[in-house]
């Protein structure tokens, strides 16, 4: 079995999306970052993942069959290896997303949930440098997190140099653009399903031909 651990921020104004302000305020960069959480636990509730766990940053209501788990630590790595740590599950591996790529679909979880069962560790690459996803068997693999500077062009790359550093077999998912910018805003929107809460935010909440 595999559970799917989504990372999240409660949507706070000031807090989340902020380099989307300009050209969006405060109070819609948190709507859009509140819609994508949503398609995100959309996205993973359709899956088979057993259990299902939202590791959040604040206060945030988890939805109907969702666990919360609270973040703890300091840096992102520091936090990332907590959270596999913290939310382990006995016999179970992990699937760890964030909440910046609401396009993910159910059939793509459900794939990287497929591919762990062969690998060590899966790793999902961002078209930014970074990574939206990372899988492992063992939590205990996690701790090479502490050492990998995140949110850089190349926390990607360096992330799979430690996992093959451990010695652990790595099965690479599909690249996705995860949403930082305004550009990165519209150009997602785009490319999620019909009724997407994301793609709505988006619409409705940055401006049209701002970023785009």
């Amino acid at each position: 079995m595999t559970q799917l651990v989504v990372v999240a921020k409660a949507p706070v104004p000031g807090r989340v999306k902020t380099r989307l302000c300009p050209p969006c305020r405060p109070d819609q960069a948190a709507l859009v970052a509140a819609a994508a959480l949503a398609d995100s636990l959309a996205a993973g509730g359709a899956t088979a993942f057993d259990p299902l766990t939202l590791l959040l940053d604040g206060r945030h209501p988890a939805p109907p069959g969702w666990r919360a788990v609270p973040q703890r630590g300091g840096d992102l790595g520091d936090r990332l290896a907590h959270g596999f740590g913290d939310s382990a599950v006995a016999g179970h591996g992990t699937v760890l997303i964030g909440m910046d790529t609401p396009q993910v679909t159910a059939e793509l979880l459900d794939a990287a949930r497929r591919e762990l069962a062969t690998v060590d560790a899966v790793l999902g690459p961002a078209e930014d440098g970074g990574w939206w996803a990372l899988g492992l068997r063992d939590p205990r693999d996690a701790v090479v997190l502490r050492a990998v500077p995140m949110s850089t062009p190349d926390t990607g790359a360096l992330t799979l140099a430690a996992l093959c550093r451990r010695g652990l077999r790595v099965g690479l998912l599909p690249t996705l653009r995860d949403v930082d910018t305004a550009a990165d805003a519209h150009a997602v929107a785009r490319s999620c399903r019909p009724g997407s809460a994301f793609a709505r935010a988006v619409a409705t909440h940055v401006p049209v031909g701002v970023g785009a």
